[in-house]
């Protein structure tokens, strides 16, 4: 394997390691590994404009909003057209005002566990333990109960059918 595949190969796989960190919201993960597929990655390629974009949004995930506002500002230079264009619209949204929310706007969710009736569940137990619940039974039906006869449905659908389909023919 020569050096420029292996290079390839290292990229590949580093992007697609912080693609995977980043949608499991391993923020400093992805960094870490777009950083790398950044350096491994040709400048001015669409590929190496999308791994910065990324980057960005990895960037402002993991609370460094500074070093991507940087970064962003740097691809709104970018030679690719659409590299460009997507830099101009990450930025004007990192770049936003944020929105204070008033107080009421707000739910608050009681921690659960600091409740005096879970600390002494969890204390007198130890563990919680597991037991799977059983299916619910199934009730046989009696063959008493149900009407087997045949009450002619099928042939009055079918008559309702051909008269539809009759009257299609007759008046097209």
């Amino acid at each position: 394997m020569d050096l420029k595949q292996q290079k390839q190969e290292e990229f590949n796989q580093n992007y697609q390691a912080g693609l995977t960190a980043f949608e499991q919201g391993k923020y400093r993960l992805s960094v870490q590994y777009l950083e790398l597929a950044n350096q491994a990655s040709v400048p001015g390629t669409r590929i190496s404009g999308e791994v910065k974009i990324w980057l960005v949004t990895a960037y402002q995930a993991a609370g460094r909003l500074q070093d991507g506002l940087s970064l962003c500002r740097q691809l709104t230079q970018y030679p690719h057209p659409e590299i460009r264009k997507q830099a101009q619209r990450l930025l004007y949204i990192l770049e936003a005002p944020r929105l204070n929310r008033p107080k009421e706007w707000m739910t608050e969710i009681p921690d659960l566990a600091k409740t005096p009736e879970t600390v002494q569940y969890l204390n007198s137990s130890g563990s919680p333990s597991r037991s799977t619940p059983s299916p619910p039974a199934i009730k046989p039906v009696e063959q008493s109960g149900v009407n087997a006869q045949d009450n002619k449905f099928i042939w009055v659908a079918l008559l309702a059918a051909l008269l539809t389909i009759g009257g299609l023919i007759w008046f097209s």
